[in-house]
């Protein structure tokens, strides 16, 4: 019987991604130290990316890959990612601000709330993007694909970068596109709409690969998988608390974020049931002269309410953020899920990830089942 071929799918979700660190070292547990990464397909988008890419640049060596990713997300501070001091932030905001008396020729700011130039510093640093051809040269890796969406054609534009035999695909608001990955294409996947800058590739302007991604198995289908392990850091099905109540712009703007990065999963997965169970049914031949296959997924995620560790952990941000975030009505005590994303701070991540391990390790069986690991 052929070997499946299994991909990893990492979501988005900013630093909810801290909990997909914890369930891959879960996994790595399952392994031998010096093992090479079990998935021979990664994909992943906006802070996923990020993760998925660290994997491939070590892909000769799965622990390795954790713990260099354990180490940056265990140690993480804010700064890291966005400028978070006050004055900081507020020369971002007027600068913003001032940009809209502008002419749009020498325009050179947007219009976003929050500077993240320190994460392309970061990603540099931390990132040997020659690592991943490399290791797809000695047949470590088949591919990688970062998702990001396009303002300019309203498409969900999967970069990806595999063995010679992979082609570019074309469906209805979604294509694959061959490249050599870097930096850029990271800062587009993980540009949360409004909150980080739009980032430039080639003629196109891109943003966080979430917001056209109605079908975010897509990418790992067409790049050859039949097997599909997704680590999500979707909201569980929430409700606002007090219905006597408007909700606030926070709470408005945290629930977009969750839907931004849960519910075009759970659709995709629903059709895929269908597709199964329609071929459940059909004969072999039947079978044949269509263009659907069978494939395989089991799904990972939080057994907690991120929203709630987060509340824990809210004055660990920094002063100016907090600031920034009470002018919209975020306190400690808000509903609005939002600090879960944007707390890149050691505390949170810790928790996090301590949490992903542990979820990791409970389905541990299920996961040697699922990866056939005798």
């Amino acid at each position: 019987m052929e070997k499946p071929n299994t991909a990893l799918l990492l979501t988005g979700g900013g630093a909810r991604a801290a909990y997909q660190v914890g369930v891959l070292k879960a996994m790595a547990t399952l392994f031998p130290r010096n093992h090479h990464l079990p998935f021979p397909i990664l994909c992943g988008t906006s802070a996923g990316a990020i993760n998925a890419t660290a994997l491939a640049c070590y892909a000769s060596c799965y622990h390795l890959g954790v713990r260099k990713l354990e180490w940056v997300w265990k140690n993480f501070q804010t700064e890291q990612v966005y400028v978070a001091n006050l004055s900081g932030t507020l020369k971002h905001l007027a600068s913003n601000y001032l940009s809209k008396f502008q002419i749009n020729e020498v325009r050179k700011t947007q219009g976003n709330l929050l500077n993240n130039r320190p994460l392309r510093g970061l990603l540099r640093q931390m990132l040997d993007f020659n690592r991943i051809d490399r290791n797809l040269h000695r047949q470590h890796l088949q591919a990688i694909s970062i998702t990001v969406s396009s303002y300019s054609t309203h498409e969900s534009v999967s970069f990806f970068q595999g063995q010679p035999h992979l082609k570019p695909w074309k469906r209805q608001k979604r294509r694959g596109q061959p490249c050599v990955l870097d930096v850029d294409h990271l800062l587009g996947s993980a540009a949360i709409p409004l909150v980080f800058p739009i980032v430039k590739l080639g003629n196109d302007f891109v943003g966080d690969g979430s917001i056209h991604q109605l079908s975010p198995l897509s990418p790992p289908i067409h790049l050859g998988a039949n097997k599909v392990l997704i680590v999500g850091v979707g909201q569980r099905e929430k409700r606002f608390n007090n219905m006597d109540l408007y909700p606030r712009n926070a709470m408005v703007a945290g629930h977009l974020l969750d839907t931004l990065f849960a519910d075009t999963l759970d659709a995709d997965l629903e059709r895929v049931d269908r597709i199964n169970e329609t071929l459940g049914i059909m004969t072999p031949e039947q079978q044949q002269q269509t263009q659907l296959n069978h494939i395989d997924y089991m799904q990972i995620k939080p057994s907690q309410d991120l929203q709630t560790i987060a509340q824990k952990h809210f004055r660990c941000l920094p002063s100016g953020i907090r600031s920034i975030l009470k002018m919209f009505g975020v306190t400690e005590r808000s509903e609005s899920s939002l600090p879960s994303y944007l707390l890149f701070e050691s505390p949170y991540c810790r928790e996090l990830i301590d949490l992903g391990f542990k979820d990791g390790m409970d389905q541990k069986s299920q996961i040697k089942r699922f990866l056939e690991i005798e």
